[in-house]
């Protein structure tokens, strides 16, 4: 540990008539020293090396999740520049739902177009990705459907997303460091420095860095501490530029993500509490930054009013609201994006209350982690369950404190900012506010663990000073922030290997949320990709096996688990279980009819009868049975020509004429420019013009 600030020479003489708190201690003169650990430079160097060296293996990562959602799927990503008016004027997964042939799935919508802007900056230095060659049966996660430089390139170019996110974590930590010297640490570098520390290196941020899609956390976080700074230099320098770039980055951070609307309980509070403004005065302070806020309320009622293709020139006000809750009554009813579909009035508050406290129990202990916590991961609690009263008591203790102490005694101040800074953030993703659409997620809590830091950093900083002698206290501190240190690289580094991609991530992740529906499910998928690259026939089918039976227990969970019922469809058509397949495409049909995929799913059923009909029976002569087989095919998809065409074949060798010339005649209608049954249409009835010639009497 660092010399304290009170031994420090530049205070020597100073009179102090009792200890100072750290956040009371006055600020100090920090001695002109090279590379001192006081200064500025040097404590962000340690913080960004910190980040480089925790996340610089992310760099050999593909991409996981929601990468490919975000990113890959998105056409206006992939547009480079051409594709910024799509993003900045339509919801975060308007190109993906588009393509499934639906509305948009989550409740309220996601309009943060800040982050997914730079992936287009960045395609359009990529390149565009050569359409070499696509799977048609499903575009798996492993390779979003591309075979060879296709899915070269996309690993190629998420390598260097990666590194980029590494990058924006670095300056998240530097920008956070300055934020917390020149706001909540005035007085005491060290003590700033610490809780950066503890904030860079802590676990459970692995999934808003490994995780690229999550950059909209960063940027966020980013963006909310250069709205702080810049605003104190304001109120400090009263020059107009820096209320000017106060007020952009607090736009900016609204383009990242929705977390900017603390900044107007926030920011008052800082001045409150750290500049000993009165409350009416510090309120005063964010009053131009409410004109930001109206219009970033105003954009995005615009933007969901697109997204809604909503015509609204003659409707009122209320009639507005009503038409943008029809729209999101879909999407209320799919429990994998309302988690609490099947649960109680009480049963949701309780275990909202109850998942609430799993997240501070991730910050004190992070392990293990999950990339899900969808439903079933998290089972419905009631008032019954003592976690959820253990819940209330944690959560109503910290707001309490937090309101005591800044408005009774007026003391603690950093760690009343800390409590205010935690619950706040807290608030908007609990559901307790605001339905979000998940139970929990790790990236979620990436803002509230700024409090959690600087809490860690006064108790730590806190034990030293308790510790006598002076030497003893520093020694032990070090070695247990070292400890910390080294503990946190473990699980960081091997974590982000866990999210090389969807197979690795969620092969571990299985192990930890069992009962997971989208677990499940993906691993399943993942199974069916690895029986793609598998050659022995029979770990080929174990794959394949094993995926049918991670399936089943998630539609057992969840009955309209569409993708569970495609993924499982796909593995039985593998299998070459025909009927076991149409089964599970009929389930998806009924559940989801425009599935943009089923359709040629149906094809490939089709068409695998219309080659067991030619193969098998057709050029063995055994004209019955592959008529047969024909007609099963027709039966599963009846647009296809050329079973129609064949069909026509087996019926013309089996001496069934005026059914051959109706089979033909289908084959000619979907596909006019078929020649072939053209031509066998016209031999036919050649041959029935002939026989009515030799026996008139005959029909």
């Amino acid at each position: 540990m660092a010399k304290k600030i009170k031994n420090n020479p530049s205070n020597e003489g100073m009179q102090v008539p009792e200890p100072a708190k750290p956040e009371q201690q006055p600020v100090t003169q920090v001695p002109a020293k090279s590379f001192s650990i006081y200064d500025f430079k040097v404590q962000a160097i340690i913080v960004a090396l910190l980040a480089f060296v925790f996340y610089i293996n992310t760099y050999f990562n593909e991409f996981a999740h929601d990468d490919g959602i975000v990113m890959i799927k998105n056409e206006y990503v992939q547009e480079g520049f051409a594709g910024m008016k799509g993003i900045f004027t339509k919801d975060a997964y308007a190109s993906y739902y588009r393509q499934l042939n639906t509305v948009n799935q989550l409740s309220g919508g996601r309009y943060r177009p800040l982050s997914i802007a730079t992936f287009a900056v960045e395609q359009q230095f990529f390149g565009a990705i050569p359409e070499d060659k696509v799977d048609s049966v499903l575009k798996q996660s492993m390779s979003y459907g591309l075979r060879g430089p296709g899915e070269k390139k996309l690993v190629s170019d998420m390598h260097v997303r990666h590194l980029f996110n590494v990058f924006w974590y670095m300056a998240c930590a530097v920008v956070l460091l300055y934020f917390l010297r020149y706001i909540v640490f005035r007085s005491n570098p060290i003590l700033a420095l610490l809780a950066a520390v503890i904030f860079t290196i802590h676990p459970i941020h692995t999934e808003v860095v490994a995780n690229v899609k999550s950059r909209d956390e960063i940027m966020s976080l980013i963006f909310i501490c250069l709205t702080f700074i810049l605003a104190f230099k304001y109120d400090e320098k009263k020059q107009i530029g820096y209320l000017a770039g106060a007020m952009l980055s607090f736009f900016l951070a609204f383009l990242s993500k929705e977390y900017a609307i603390t900044i107007v309980a926030l920011l008052p509070l800082s001045f409150y509490l750290f500049k000993d403004y009165s409350l009416p005065k510090s309120i005063k302070v964010v009053l131009p930054y409410l004109a930001v806020v109206v219009l970033y309320l105003l954009i995005r009622v615009k933007i969901a009013i697109l997204t809604a293709e909503l015509d609204t020139s003659d409707m009122s006000i209320g009639e507005i609201i009503d038409a943008f809750k029809s729209t999101g009554t879909n999407a209320d009813k799919e429990v994998l994006n309302n988690p609490y579909y099947y649960a109680s009035g009480i049963q949701k508050v309780a275990t909202e209350i109850s998942t609430t406290l799993n997240y501070l129990k991730l910050l004190i202990w992070p392990n293990p982690l999950s990339a899900d916590y969808s439903y079933n991961s998290i089972p419905y609690s009631d008032f019954s369950d003592p976690k959820v009263w253990l819940s209330i008591i944690v959560h109503l203790t910290i707001i309490g404190a937090t309101c005591f102490y800044a408005f009774v005694r007026k003391t603690h101040k950093v760690l009343v900012f800390a409590g205010a800074f935690y619950m706040l953030h807290l608030l908007l993703v609990n559901n307790l506010i605001f339905n979000i659409g998940a139970t929990m997620g790790e990236r979620l809590i990436f803002h509230s663990s700024v409090g959690f830091a600087i809490v860690i950093a006064v108790l730590l900083y806190k034990m030293y000073e308790q510790i006598k002698p002076e030497n003893l206290g520093r020694m032990v501190t070090a070695g247990l922030l070292g400890v910390i240190i080294i503990l946190s690289a473990y699980k960081t580094i091997s974590r982000n290997a866990d999210w090389k991609n969807d197979n690795t991530l969620f092969t571990q992740d299985i192990k930890v949320v069992p009962n997971s529906v989208l677990v499940n499910g993906n691993v399943a998928a993942a199974s069916i990709t690895m029986a793609d690259f598998e050659k022995d026939s029979v770990k080929k089918d174990k794959y394949l096996h094993d995926a049918i039976g991670l399936l089943n227990k998630a539609i057992a969970v969840h009955p309209g688990f569409v993708a569970g019922f495609l993924n499982k469809g796909i593995a039985y058509y593998k299998l070459g279980q025909m009927d076991s397949a149409e089964i599970c495409m009929d389930s998806v049909q009924a559940n989801y009819p425009n599935y943009p995929s089923l359709k040629t799913l149906y094809s490939l059923l089709g068409e695998y009868h219309m080659r067991i009909g030619w193969n098998q029976y057709g050029r063995v002569g055994r004209y019955p049975e592959a008529i047969a087989e024909f007609n099963k095919g027709i039966r599963i998809d009846s647009t296809n020509a050329e079973l129609w065409y064949n069909l026509g074949g087996a019926y013309y060798s089996n001496k069934q004429l005026p059914q051959a010339i109706q089979a033909w005649n289908m084959a000619i209608k979907i596909n006019p420019n078929h020649t072939q049954a053209k031509a066998g249409r016209q031999a036919a009835i050649d041959l029935v013009k002939q026989a009515m010639a030799t026996n008139p009497n005959k029909k």
